[in-house]
């Protein structure tokens, strides 16, 4: 706890020094629910109409007894858990709501019937998997993956594969205006790919400007056509651009280093959370005029988020970490190589499961959700 504590101070000494400390603001965290669970955790998907929340936990092989990787369901009101789709390693999921049909991103992708919650098959896919995006324009699903091919098309009634995509570069989070254009950052080529969801064809790239690297949330305003490219970088930047011609509006600061970004249309906001703990909400005052609002302490490692659009909720999660062991001499042989379809068992991207990245195994009953709201 005592580590947690000074991570989390270092993280805001910081922030305040570049004057990105926390400020006032409508938003808060609402509830911060304690929803334990032992494994690591990367992508948080809200389904609001069909009201789950959905988080794809790795395995914890150190566990006694031994813990499967799993995703997690649970209430998207109250928190509490409902189900979970076993045996299933994955980062993200998504939920296309017509079909009544969930995916994840595991190797194979897993397609399960939200109603139900039981397994209807898996899919071959080559690559992997990482992130994912549900587009209802047509109701296809995206999976996302940082290996050739860079984009794998599902249609999400069948689960029939559709077809592929090669950005050129690593993508992370996908964003679709709703209308046939599906939109995807580019993580170390600092670029939007343009997607023609009905060609599936892509049709050119944006790029974010010669200063700008690690892309690495995506969020729309579909009705004004803005872009939200939350990028990390040695000075965390949201671009703003148009989605018609990738042309940049303006470059605003984020608080720390991001790891996703939503747009809600309803209160005309974009949000990006980082790992330090914090989370920026950047006002859309009209097309052309944007403000960082609010600088939002969140948790520290409350990295990822998504959007309840029926609540104007956004939710997020982290866990409490012991202190690190002791430094120990090196392994004789180094430890094996991650599997293609994701990070290494009982480890989440970005070294979430524990252990990994300075830090000890997660603190039993600390996995946290968090709602962020007015």
């Amino acid at each position: 706890m005592r580590n947690t504590y000074l991570a989390v101070t270092a993280a805001l000494v910081i922030a305040a020094a570049v004057g990105l400390a926390q400020q006032a603001g409508p938003y808060k965290v609402l509830k911060s629910e304690k929803a334990g669970g032992t494994g690591g955790f990367d992508y948080i998907y809200a389904d609001a109409a069909g009201r789950r929340l959905y988080i794809p936990r790795s395995a914890d092989n150190n566990a006694t007894p031994p813990v499967p990787a799993r995703v997690s369901i649970f209430d998207l009101d109250t928190l509490a858990p409902v189900g979970e789709i076993p045996d299933t390693r994955a980062a993200g999921a998504a939920v296309d709501v017509e079909s009544g049909h969930g995916f994840a991103t595991s190797k194979p992708v897993a397609m399960w019937d939200t109603k139900t919650e039981k397994l209807i098959k898996t899919i071959d896919v080559q690559g992997g998997p990482d992130g994912i995006l549900g587009d209802a324009y047509n109701h296809r699903i995206y999976i996302l993956s940082h290996q050739a091919p860079h984009v794998t098309v599902i249609d999400a009634k069948s689960g029939d594969i559709l077809g592929t995509l090669d950005l050129g570069g690593a993508p992370e989070q996908a964003a679709t205006d709703g209308a046939g254009h599906i939109y995807i950052d580019v993580s170390d080529k600092a670029n939007v790919a343009v997607i023609d969801s009905k060609a599936m064809t892509v049709t050119g790239h944006y790029p974010l400007g010669d200063n700008i690297s690690g892309v690495a949330g995506l969020a729309i305003d579909a009705k004004n056509h803005i872009l939200f490219a939350a990028c990390r970088g040695s000075s965390p930047t949201m671009v703003i651009l148009n989605a018609n011609d990738g042309k940049i509006i303006t470059t605003l600061p984020l608080a720390g280093s991001t790891d996703g970004a939503v747009f809600n249309p309803a209160t005309m906001e974009a949000f990006s959370s980082h790992g330090n703990g914090t989370m920026t909400i950047i006002k859309e005052n009209s097309p052309t005029s944007f403000v960082v609002e609010q600088n939002l302490d969140t948790m520290m490692g409350a990295k990822t988020l998504t959007l309840d659009s029926k609540t104007n909720h956004v939710l997020t999660m982290a866990a409490e970490y012991a202190a690190p062991p002791a430094a120990a001499a090196a392994p004789a042989t180094p430890p094996p190589a991650p599997a293609a379809g994701g990070p290494p068992q009982g480890q989440g991207r970005g070294g979430f499961g524990g252990g990994r990245g300075g830090r000890g195994a997660m603190l039993p009953g600390s996995f946290t959700i968090l709602v962020v709201g007015k």
